[in-house]
């Protein structure tokens, strides 16, 4: 009979045993997480958690002093972005990184632009394959051919996350979703992101809105002062029980009436 763990797919992301210091501080120390296909991981933590200096060993925007990063259980190496989107690793920032003064499928194809056989932009084919995309991820996106700062937050979010997953992203990096949308269009973002879980992606999700992470989050990765406090799946914890992770670095077992009481 087959070894029954030998059909056990390895995870998507592992990083482990990561370390990044600034100076003489430890920023990350010895932190090791992991993320599977169709799942979301929250990391979580307060300013200086250690949780976005985490990521962004991942992303290659700062790559980590010590550690092991596999994907797909093979060790890569990842030394700039440019690294971690050859192998699939796509990181949507906060601040999104949009060109502000052209359509959604000139945004999608910003630096791999589609040419005729001419050598011209070839902006038919592009709003073709943004628009096959959309109706995808997002069917209600109509705005096409506006400039995208006339578009909503949740709509400007929508073309971040098609320009990644356009091209073959299978992890995502998500800086703070939803931060500064309304409820529509959080809830928008939200039903974004369960369309990518469903597709497959692992996603990492970095926020500081706990309803956001006990909405999406399958697991929950909480950082203090730069180690994992631990990381526990959603279902099993209350939010009490993540906020004394995040404030008093204690696990929910070790967390007393009184501990509830002070976070209160």
């Amino acid at each position: 009979m087959a070894d029954e763990t030998s059909t056990v797919r390895p995870p998507l992301v592992e990083l482990r045993d990561m370390h990044v210091a600034f100076g003489g501080v430890k920023a990350v120390d010895g932190v090791t997480v992991d993320l599977f296909p169709g799942e979301v991981v929250a990391l979580v933590g307060g300013n200086g958690a250690g949780k976005t200096t985490l990521i962004k060993s991942l992303s290659g925007a700062h790559p980590a002093d010590a550690g092991q990063i596999l994907i797909e259980g093979q060790p890569v190496t990842i030394h700039t972005p440019r690294d971690a989107k050859s192998l699939g690793v796509e990181t949507i920032y906060q601040t999104l990184a949009l060109a502000d003064n052209v359509d959604a499928p000139s945004n999608v194809f910003l630096g791999r632009e589609l040419t005729t056989r001419w050598g011209n932009l070839d902006s038919s084919a592009m709003e073709d394959a943004t628009r096959k995309l959309m109706a995808r991820l997002n069917p209600k996106f109509e705005n096409f051919i506006v400039p995208v700062q006339s578009l909503s937050g949740g709509q400007r979010q929508s073309v971040a996350i098609a320009r990644a997953v356009h091209f073959n992203a299978r992890v995502l990096i998500m800086d703070e979703p939803t931060a500064a949308l309304g409820p529509a269009e959080t809830e928008q973002v939200r039903e974004l992101i369960r369309q990518l879980q469903r597709e497959g992606l692992g996603i990492f999700l970095i926020s500081h809105d706990i309803h956001d992470v006990f909405d999406l989050a399958d697991r929950i990765s909480v950082m203090l002062q730069g180690k994992l406090v631990g990381t526990v799946n959603k279902d099993d914890v209350t939010v009490d029980e993540v906020l004394a992770m995040i404030i008093l670095g204690k696990r929910p077992g070790e967390v007393t009436i009184e501990d509830i009481a002070e976070l209160h």
